[in-house]
């Protein structure tokens, strides 16, 4: 299991002063950016080779978001390869070691040249040691979209969207989502399937289902109704609380 420890900053926290979902999951995602760099596996080595790996799917679970300058610890580990696929866990844990989210992902090796999967070199494989599966519900990484949805106000990517693959980065889909749901809606599980990458100037036109209840989905969508992402949140609609600011002042 590889792991980094961290603690949960201002720039991180939404207005109750707890971590906000679109920065937990970029401290997953950095989690295995750090693991992937450590093992020698990282950016410069997968450029070298021409490969990226590419997120198919994220599950994330949450049982309490930490509060603003709690200290965290972030781990990782893959639990499997098959073919092009690549398995992988995430959790994260308070100062206790209590787990609070734990997460799982699907990851595409894909050839730059060619646009196909590929699948890992020996070299690769020998890197990343295998860990057992951490206990979670696993869902079916085929999130339905049921009902009449209702289009949004549509999003043009820009800069600072995008990552170092030139690409509006994972987290990015999830930010834009969650801003179509209520200020009073705790999400407690994250479901993200991602279909088609979206890059600079591209519109996403965002669909909402289920809107008010406490299963929402969100496709970010092309145009012509080709989705670049299907992000479903579940959670439960808190009462709306007159909230004193966390920090009234920053000097």
């Amino acid at each position: 299991m590889y792991s980094f420890n961290s603690r949960v900053r201002y720039s991180e926290v939404n207005k109750d002063g707890r971590l906000k979902l679109v920065s937990l999951l970029d401290y997953f995602q950095d989690c295995s950016t750090f693991h992937s760099e450590d093992a020698g596996m990282g950016t410069e080595y997968l450029a070298g080779q021409g490969l990226a790996w590419v997120l198919n799917f994220w599950q994330i679970d949450v049982m309490r978001y930490p509060q603003l300058c709690e200290q965290i610890t972030i781990e990782t580990c893959p639990y499997a390869f098959k073919g092009c696929l690549g398995f992988r866990n995430f959790d994260m844990l308070d100062e206790q070691g209590n787990r609070i989210a734990v997460a799982n992902t699907l990851w595409t090796l894909l050839n730059l040249q060619s646009m196909r999967p590929a699948k890992p070199t020996e070299e690769m494989l020998q890197a990343y040691s295998i860990s057992s599966k951490l206990p979670m519900e696993y869902l079916s990484r085929k999130i339905p979209v049921e009902g009449e949805g209702e289009r949004q106000d549509e999003v043009l990517v820009r800069k600072h969207h995008l990552d170092t693959n030139y690409h509006m980065n994972n987290g990015q889909y999830v930010a834009v989502a969650s801003d179509l749901l209520p200020e009073n809606f705790e999400v407690d599980r994250l479901m993200v399937s991602y279909h088609k990458s979206a890059v600079l100037g591209d519109i996403l036109y965002p669909v909402i289902y289920g809107k008010g209840t406490e299963e929402v989905t969100v496709v970010l969508e092309t145009e012509e109704h080709s989705p670049y992402a299907i992000v479903k949140f579940n959670g439960i609609l808190s009462k709306q609380e007159n909230r004193v600011p966390v920090v009234g002042k920053i000097l």
